[in-house]
């Protein structure tokens, strides 16, 4: 009887070893065809100014996107405007996300960008310290500039500028033009220094010299907040002032741009000017800053409201004289593959010659050339 039990009692063994076996191969024969199966994530890399980089603004975008969209995978590479361009032209990135109007329109000439896209604006600032010794508090731009040359030169004010090429530069080479003066000529002035890097070193050298410099407001507000500098705002907004960010994706038909993600940039353009993309840049920084960084051009146009407090109709006027081309943010020669990018947006108010031109390159035939850098 009790060889009859320990037969019986090895049998049950035997056959939940069998079962326990047989589990774990359904299982681990399970987990190999999803891995097997499961989507590869494609690589976006996007080059882009460093003032969005810096502010965590694109980090909040890549993250809501990537759940969007989980086969795709976002890299930044932050760095002065003039420089995410050129990693674009050379092939190493997707698309460049800037903030040079200037700059992109040659990248769209050159045939290596295509399906420009207006997303976002905020305003530059001159920032200095509380003592202000050139007195320019409240002052118009240029008065502002005017001073602190005239303090430079008496030896009571010192200027940091980021001398790298960036779209910041861009803007402060523009403000001294307009008041006659070339940074080439101020370069041999000892109160000029160039910092040669991005806006929150410039920021912090600035800070440490007790001198004034140009930002973007959303770099500013970051490093203020989070105590590298006490660097306070002196002449901020106006027309002058504005700083339009646009969103531009190679041309695969580019002899450099080849392998590029074309589709990818798509989506992620699509996205920013989504309903959704457009709320999180709008909501961008109120909760640690008591105010967003940027203002959402999309919503803008659709709402006519801009959180930043500035007058709407007079807003869009101004973007569109800045940062458009032929009275259009990405003229009809510079599309390719962009169904309904462009179909949805509110009129944007343009001299009518503009208008015009704009219709007339509408019946001609979309040609954008290939251009080997």
């Amino acid at each position: 009887m009790t060889l009859i039990l320990s037969r019986s009692a090895l049998s049950k063994i035997q056959a939940s070893v069998i079962i326990v076996v047989v589990l774990a191969g359904a299982a681990l024969a399970i987990y190999g065809y999803s891995v097997q199966n499961k989507p590869t994530k494609t690589r976006l890399i996007v080059s882009t100014t460093s003032s969005l980089y810096e502010t965590g603004l694109l980090d909040a975008l890549k993250n809501k996107f990537e759940l969007k969209y989980p086969n795709l995978n976002v890299s930044f590479i932050s760095q002065g405007t003039g420089l995410a361009i050129q990693t674009a032209m050379r092939g190493d990135a997707d698309m460049i996300v800037v903030h040079d109007p200037a700059s992109e329109l040659q990248f769209l000439k050159g045939g290596y960008g295509v399906n420009r896209k207006v997303f976002a604006y905020n305003f530059f600032a001159i920032v200095g310290a509380t003592e202000d010794p050139a007195g320019i508090k409240g002052k118009s731009p240029s008065d502002a500039l005017k001073a602190i040359r005239s303090a430079g030169l008496d030896g009571t004010a010192i200027w940091v500028s980021r001398g790298d090429n960036s779209g910041t530069y861009s803007k402060e080479k523009s403000l001294w033009k307009a008041i006659g003066l070339d940074v080439n000529q101020l370069r041999a002035e000892p109160w000029y220094l160039e910092a040669g890097s991005t806006m929150t070193p410039t920021l912090k050298m600035a800070n440490e010299k007790r001198g004034y410099t140009l930002t973007d407001v959303g770099t500013y507000l970051v490093n203020f907040n989070n105590h590298n500098i006490d660097l306070v705002e002196l002449v901020a907004s106006g027309k002058s002032m504005l700083n339009v960010y646009s969103a531009n994706v190679d041309n695969p038909r580019n002899a450099n741009m080849t392998k590029t993600n074309f589709d990818g940039s798509m989506q992620f353009i699509r996205y920013l000017i989504s309903d959704e993309g457009q709320q999180l840049i709008g909501n961008y920084g109120t909760d640690k800053y008591g105010k967003t960084l940027f203002g959402p051009y999309l919503r803008l146009l659709q709402s006519k409201i801009d959180p930043l407090g500035n007058d709407p109709t007079q807003l869009i006027q101004w973007i569109g004289e800045y940062a458009f081309f032929e009275g259009s943010e990405c003229p009809q020669q510079f599309r390719y593959q962009a169904e309904g990018l462009y179909s949805n947006q509110a009129p944007v108010p343009v001299l009518l010659v503009s208008v015009l031109t704009e219709v007339e390159q509408r019946k001609a035939p979309a040609c954008i050339r290939s251009s080997k850098a």
